[in-house]
Formats: structure tokens, sequence, C-alpha cells
């Protein structure tokens, strides 16, 4: 065989089943000691990683579990961690190593559920639960219960460790927008992130991948892998002016569209709106921000805090409050839309402010005004970055 036909065969070295080993060089607190918040900026190295990314994409980090929590597992299901189990995929590897790298163990499955209800002495409630008509109730008595709540408190509930391993999910990696440019920082990435910690039933809660960036990361690999998001890109031509709304961590994808911006001498309009709870402990970048808006480059910046005046401000008013000049940007000067963080209640809300200024300001109708927003979706105008 040809040495070029060796080269055409060879796998790519890397890839979604083995990801980049970056290596965290930054992981700095960004919230104040005030803050109900531990908002991070991490920063990771990529030296060597051959991939790319754009801004827009994010990327993947395959974190590891908790040992302390794996420890009590093993420790619940009387085993020792040396026993061989099975992999979600590959050769067999010990209980430890399969419950640190391979499976979920937080979340319980239905499967597991089930199981605990079949085998539990004392789990009536749970049988009762697990029907289909009760999934509302399931989901409440579930709020805050962990895969260890049910094996310490039915400890009559016994599973060898192949087994326990057939009731849990593979360990899924985490989705982070990227929040920097290869334009400005060639062999990094940036990610801002919430650390995840809670107390339920008398323990502290982790996320798994924000506390493995936060406590774990230092002395280990942090293997990342880039995900697409063609949805989510800047607009083609850098001239074209753009209206980004990202409070709390949502600002990641916009730091990053306004270092490729800079960077690639862009001379379209920036408008950026951030809301966080209290300006003095929660304003993410502040002074990366306040430097663009001192040097002309982002055109506008407009904050809403929710708890620093007796009635809650949200991203929304500040959108309501700019009415006016929103859709002269969108109408008159084709400005694209775009909108990253919380799906639930912040997406919806800005959505419907969005159709209320097309309406009021566009002298449009209800309809009218709905059908010029799903142009504006259709057209690429309009963009979402949700979760």
């Amino acid at each position: 065989m040809t040495t070029e036909a060796t080269a055409t065969v060879a796998a790519p070295p890397y890839s979604r089943a083995n990801p980049f080993p970056g290596k965290l060089v930054v992981n700095r607190r960004l919230s104040g000691p005030e803050s109900a918040k531990d908002t991070r900026h991490f920063e990771i190295d990529l030296s060597g990683w051959g991939l790319s990314f754009e801004v827009g994409d994010s990327l993947a980090v395959y974190a590891t579990n908790d040992p302390q929590l794996v420890d009590e597992i093993i420790h619940a299901l009387g085993a020792t961690g040396d026993e061989q189990v099975p992999r979600p995929k590959g050769p067999p590897t010990t209980f430890r190593e399969a419950l640190l790298r391979n499976y979920g163990i937080t979340q319980p499955t239905p499967k597991f559920l089930k199981a605990i209800a079949q085998r539990a002495s004392a789990a009536p409630l749970l049988s009762d639960l697990l029907v289909s008509q009760r999934k509302q109730d399931l989901e409440t008595y579930l709020w805050g219960m962990e895969v260890i709540d049910f094996l310490t408190e039915h400890p009559s509930a016994r599973f060898a460790p192949e087994e326990f391993v057939g009731l849990l999910t593979k360990l899924q990696p985490r989705l982070y927008s990227v929040a920097s440019s290869l334009k400005a920082y060639p062999d990094q990435v940036h990610f801002i992130v919430d650390v995840v910690r809670y107390e339920s039933h008398g323990r502290i809660r982790k996320g798994v991948a924000s506390s493995f960036l936060a406590e774990r990361a230092n002395n280990v690999p942090v293997p990342v892998f880039p995900s697409v998001a063609k949805h989510f890109h800047l607009p083609e031509n850098p001239d074209t002016p753009i209206i980004m709304i990202g409070p709390g961590t949502g600002v990641a994808p916009f730091r990053a569209y306004l270092q490729e911006r800079k960077a690639a001498g862009s001379k379209g309009k920036n408008w950026l709106f951030f809301g966080s709870q209290h300006e003095h402990c929660d304003f993410a970048y502040r002074d990366e921000f306040k430097a663009f808006k001192k040097e002309g480059f982002l055109t506008r910046l407009d904050c809403a805090w929710s708890r620093d005046q007796p009635q809650k401000i949200y991203v929304q008013h500040r959108l309501m409050e700019n009415a006016a000049e929103i859709w002269k940007w969108l109408d008159a000067e084709e400005a694209h839309f775009f909108v990253c963080g919380d799906a639930r209640r912040m997406a919806k809300d800005v959505d419907a402010t969005l159709r209320k200024i097309v309406q009021e300001h566009g002298g449009k109708s209800v309809d009218q005004a709905n059908e010029y927003v799903e142009k504006l979706k259709r057209e690429k105008r309009y963009k979402r970055d949700v979760y």
C-alpha cells in the first residue's frame, strides 16, 4: 500500500468518540462574593488540536463524575470497585472506572426506579408513583433526589455491579457556547459557566460538568470536541448591524462575536443587552464590554439588573424602552436579532416583546407582526440558541 493511500484511510486523530485532551489554564470567578451565583470564566488550551470552531458554535466537554460520589455508590452497594463491568462502548473495565467515566450516576433512570420499587422492602410510594398517570407527582417526588439517595434509603435493594450499570445511562458530554474567537485567541477556547451547587435532602448536589471544571479539572485533561451550530452564526456581510440579547451565561456567544468582528475589522454596528441580578457582583466581563463601548466598537450596551430596585427589571423591559430604535435597526437597517440563554422564561418573554415592538412601531396588526417575525426567522435574521 502506498503512503498516500495509508494517509487516506487513517482515522482523524480526534472525534466525538476520541475528544481532544484540552488543558485548563484559567479558572476565574466572575461573580462577586455577595452574588447568589458562582459564575466562572474558564480558558482551555487547545494547542496542537488541529480542529476548528466558529463563533456561535459550542464545544462538548466530556466531564468525569465526582470521585467522592462514585465511592459512596460503591460503598452503598457493598462492592469493592474492582469488579469487571461492561461499558456502553469498548472493552469491560472496573466498576469504579465505569462509574467515574462512562455512566450517568446522578439522575435516577426509569429502569433504576422500577428496580428499586421491585426490590426494596419498603418502597410502596415509589411503586404507586411509577404508573403513567402520575408522571407529575413522580417528578415532584424526585426533585433534588439522586441515585445515591435511593441506595442509602433502601439498603434492602441489592444489585451486583454488572446489573447496576445496566440500569444507568451513558454519561453524556455537556455543550457550552464558545465565549471566545479563534481570531483573538488562536489556541484557546473560553467558557462562561454557572457552577451548579445546591442542597437537597441534607446533601450538597453538584452539576457534573460545571463542578468538574470548577473543582476537578486542574491537573487532568479536559476532553473537548466542537459542535457546529449552523443556525447561530454571524451575518455573512460584516457591515450588517447585530442586536444581541444574552443575560447571564447567555452572553457567551456575544463576547465571541465582538472579538471576532473586531479582529476581522467588521464595520457593522453592535448592540448588546445583558442582564443579571446585581450590577455590583453579577456584571460578567464588565471591563471588556465597557472597553468595547469606550472605543465605539460596541455601539450600545443596555443592562437590566433584576434585583437592584424594588420592581424586577429584565432584558425584555430594556428592549421595550428602546423599541423605536430597535424597530429602526430591524426594518430600515436590516439588523440580525440574536437571543441566547434560558428557553423557559427569558426567550419566551423576549419573543413576545419583539412581536409587540414590530406591531406598535411597524403599525401592524397582531397577525402582520407575527408574519413579520416569522419572515425574520425564515431569512435567518432572528436566531436563537436557547436551552
